[in-house]
């Protein structure tokens, strides 16, 4: 009878495993009347269709605003499938950092996969409109968030694959929640997004994803965790492009490397430190996102472990990309210098670490 004191644990189930991909909806999905459906505005383009600003009342329920998606007109029954598959792996979801799913309307046209709404949108433009308008405390909380969903997700066996700040919404209350549990990306090509790079058997996003993963294929939670630290970059820098405008090859190469993104603008040092170890070599040396939400946890409730600012040191023990391979013959001091790469912040560093002239700086950079 051990059977009854084990704990049941939710495992996730891959739509694709199905023989009628239409029976994952009817179980994971609960069919809406489109009648209690009022469509409002067009919020942004999916990759099948428009997506809108709508309000949903169910019979006996106050009525609450949803995010629409619908599938274009004229789509092959492939592509109604991979849509609506987006669907049926939502509804097996069930946590306030995961964004939930209302339901879905097969039975007329459009198509339709119906979500709660969010108000702020997509993350990595909610920051970069409000550059430095959060506090660190703030930052931390939003990636705390991110960290609960992916916990639960690693937990039901999900990998998600594209863990980036453009699939992460935020509610009026700051509340940031994973979204985008679409497959076709892995299935087909679109050569006019550069952030997917074409590679045999599909699309990955170099920027976010772990060598493994970008090498031999190898996604697994831990691959998630390597994006994640990407994802804590993102938001410290309130949105910045990682890696800048390196090409995808550049990154892969400086990865490959052991070149790791330097610390954002005032980021304290132990969420730099969090992200080097998100973006260590070997996988199986990576936090798991268990981990991960308790050191965030600690910090929250203890805030002056974010007082330490993250310098880029002389000499790190860990090798930081730089923006640019400074060229010294064009600057007159390490201010100059400086200032050219967008990097002033560091000039007190600089000067108190011994760095007087470029000579020394330029020493220490062919180091």
């Amino acid at each position: 009878l051990s059977f009854y004191n084990s704990t049941f644990k939710r495992i996730y189930i891959d739509p694709f495993t199905y023989e009628d991909p239409n029976e994952a909806v009817r179980e994971f999905a609960k069919e809406i009347d489109v009648s209690f459906v009022k469509i409002e505005e067009v919020i942004g383009a999916g990759e099948f269709g428009e997506v809108y600003k709508g309000r949903l009342k169910l019979p006996g329920k106050r009525e609450i605003y949803v995010a629409i998606k619908t599938l274009k007109a004229g789509y092959s029954e492939k592509q109604r499938r991979d849509f609506l598959s987006e669907a049926s792996i939502m509804g097996q979801f069930d946590h306030p950092n995961i964004i939930r799913l209302e339901g879905v309307v097969t039975k007329s046209r459009p198509v339709m996969i119906i979500t709660e709404f969010m108000e702020n949108g997509a993350l990595d433009s909610f920051l970069r409109q409000n550059d430095g308008q959060f506090t660190v405390i703030q930052l931390v909380g939003m990636l705390r968030g991110i960290a609960a969903g992916m916990k639960y997700l690693a937990e039901m066996n999900y990998v998600h694959r594209d863990l980036a700040a453009r699939n992460i919404l935020v509610n009026s209350n700051l509340v940031c929640k994973v979204s985008d549990f679409g497959l076709s990306r892995y299935l087909q090509d679109d050569t006019s997004d550069p952030t997917y790079t074409s590679s045999l058997g599909g699309k990955i996003p170099v920027r976010w994803t772990a060598p493994e993963a970008i090498a031999y294929r190898k996604f697994t939670s831990a691959s998630d965790v390597w994006s994640y630290g990407i994802v804590m970059w993102e938001v410290m820098s309130f949105g910045e492009r990682p890696y800048w405008d390196m090409s995808n090859q550049d990154v892969i190469n400086a990865i490959e490397q052991d070149y790791r993104l330097p610390p954002p603008m005032d980021c304290p040092a132990a969420l730099h430190q969090l992200m080097l170890d998100c973006w260590q070599k070997d996988r199986n040396t990576r936090p798991r996102f268990a981990e991960i939400v308790n050191t965030l946890d600690k910090m929250i409730r203890n805030p002056a472990s974010l007082k330490t600012v993250a310098t880029i040191t002389a000499v790190p023990s860990q090798p930081l990309l730089d923006r640019s391979i400074p060229d010294f013959t064009a600057f007159t001091s390490v201010e100059d210098w400086l200032s050219a790469i967008k990097m002033n912040q560091y000039r007190d560093s600089f000067l108190t670490a011994g760095f007087t002239s470029l000579q020394l700086v330029a020493q220490m950079t062919s180091e």
